[in-house]
């Protein structure tokens, strides 16, 4: 009889539940003599309700962790849960509805369509997912950000850091699971950056949100509450923001 397949990796009763996991996550690519290991058996588990940091260098592999964490990119081995349902072998159609319904992404591109105004932006994951829209929950983020004067604006008609403000409140709308932000503040001038910051802070604390952020800002970093460093495909360090003091 073959071998029941290892469990999902648990946090003791006393831990927050777990937003996301992985157990032996590994991905290459190329092979033989131009094999590149991008990430080498990475078991992670990031807390619900808190605001989670991955920092590393360039070609660190902390780009390629997020994306196989959240099915953007599948990993070579391993395994991986959103919640309770692991994702490591779901089929496209069935992990497009699952990030669409349970995570919120906010990348560096912003990634708005242009013809839309930020209204239609911000509510675009409901009306792909055939959702209402609940107006006291829109008129909330969108008072928290600050967009309530610019919601008939369309991108070319905002800054960049209200174009980012707009990229939030589009991964809060379907009140996601875990937000997801990309070097979120890398196209970014300083103030806008400090405010998105306080944002995705306001999120966690005041609304109960789950933040990963991936960034190679140090400041950055600073606003989480734990820090995950990876280094060569491979988490070296997980501690709370004390590690930048």
């Amino acid at each position: 009889m073959s071998a029941s397949a290892p469990a999902a990796p648990t946090t003791s009763s006393t831990t927050a539940p777990s937003t996301v996991r992985t157990l032996d996550l590994t991905k290459t690519y190329g092979s033989g003599a131009t094999l590149v290991r991008a990430l080498r058996s990475v078991t992670l588990d990031i807390p619900a309700g808190r605001f989670t940091a991955i920092m590393g260098a360039s070609g660190s592999g902390k780009s390629t962790l997020l994306h196989c964490m959240t099915g953007l990119d599948s990993p070579t081995s391993g395994r991986v849960w959103i919640g309770d349902t692991e994702i490591t072998h779901l089929d496209d159609d069935a992990l497009t509805r699952l990030r669409r319904d349970h995570v919120g992404f906010v990348f560096q591109s912003f990634n708005l369509m242009p013809t839309l105004t930020a209204t239609d932006n911000i509510m675009l994951p409901l009306r792909l997912s055939h959702r209402k829209v609940d107006k006291e929950w829109f008129d909330h983020i969108t008072g928290m950000l600050g967009l309530t004067e610019r919601l008939r604006h369309k991108p070319s008609e905002l800054s960049g850091g209200q174009q980012q403000r707009v990229a939030v409140a589009r991964a809060l709308v379907t009140r996601p699971d875990v937000i997801v932000a990309d070097e979120p503040t890398g196209a970014l001038d300083s103030e806008a950056s400090d405010d998105l910051l306080d944002f995705l802070r306001h999120c966690v604390d005041d609304l109960g949100q789950s933040v990963v952020m991936v960034t190679h800002d140090r400041d950055a970093a600073a606003r989480a509450d734990d820090i995950v460093t990876v280094a060569d495909g491979q988490v070296s360090t997980t501690r709370g923001q004390e590690v930048l003091a």
